[in-house]
């Protein structure tokens, strides 16, 4: 996370201190000391994905491919975000699909683009439609399918204290929204049966 607003390290970690204080806690005291530093490194960490553009990981495609042109699908990519409401984690899996036209990309890259928009503060339906666009204008594949199933801390942790409910969200473009049987072959392939969203 860059310091790009002005604000630097040194006010990012008097900002903790602060939190600290007004959550009962002496900052100053032993075990705090070193809170704030690392706080401020943990965010760097979290929010990194403010520090690149997801759809670069997408621009090195490969043409030689045989003719492929039949469903391309990633299952089970694990990612943790942040709730922009409550700067609480997210944590889940996401399923990425997409239908190639002439070029195909290296699988590492689709989960890399899922973690560059993960680490930013998010909402799920956001974080699912952010990753099926960049995909879908950077690959210009026949189409693209994204669902994401994750539970929120904000929901377990606070507030009503519901755990074991995660959500599913998902985005489908071109042929996986047009054709039925494309959208049910994906489904099927990453385990849920039926519609979708």
């Amino acid at each position: 996370m860059s310091d790009q607003h002005d604000v630097t390290r040194e006010q990012a970690e008097e900002a903790v201190r602060i939190l600290l204080r007004w959550a009962g806690e002496d900052p100053a005291r032993e075990g705090l000391l070193d809170t704030p530093k690392r706080v401020v490194k943990a965010y760097r960490d979290w929010f990194s994905g403010y520090e690149s553009d997801p759809g670069d990981y997408l621009r090195r495609t490969f043409k030689e491919v045989n003719g492929y042109d039949e469903m391309v699908v990633l299952r089970d990519i694990e990612f943790e975000s942040h709730c922009e409401h409550h700067m609480a984690p997210i944590i889940g899996r996401a399923h990425v699909g997409y239908l190639p036209t002439n070029r195909v990309v290296g699988i590492s890259k689709l989960a890399r683009v899922v973690e560059g928009f993960a680490r930013r503060f998010q909402v799920q339906e956001k974080l699912t439609a952010q990753i099926a666009q960049c995909i879908q204008e950077t690959l210009q594949p026949a189409g693209v399918a994204v669902v994401i199933d994750a539970s929120h801390q904000c929901m377990t942790t606070r507030g009503v204290h519901k755990r074991g409910v995660s959500m599913v969200t998902s985005q489908m473009l071109g042929t996986f929204r047009d054709d039925a049987r494309t959208r049910a072959e994906f489904l099927q392939f990453i385990g849920i049966h039926g519609g979708s969203r």
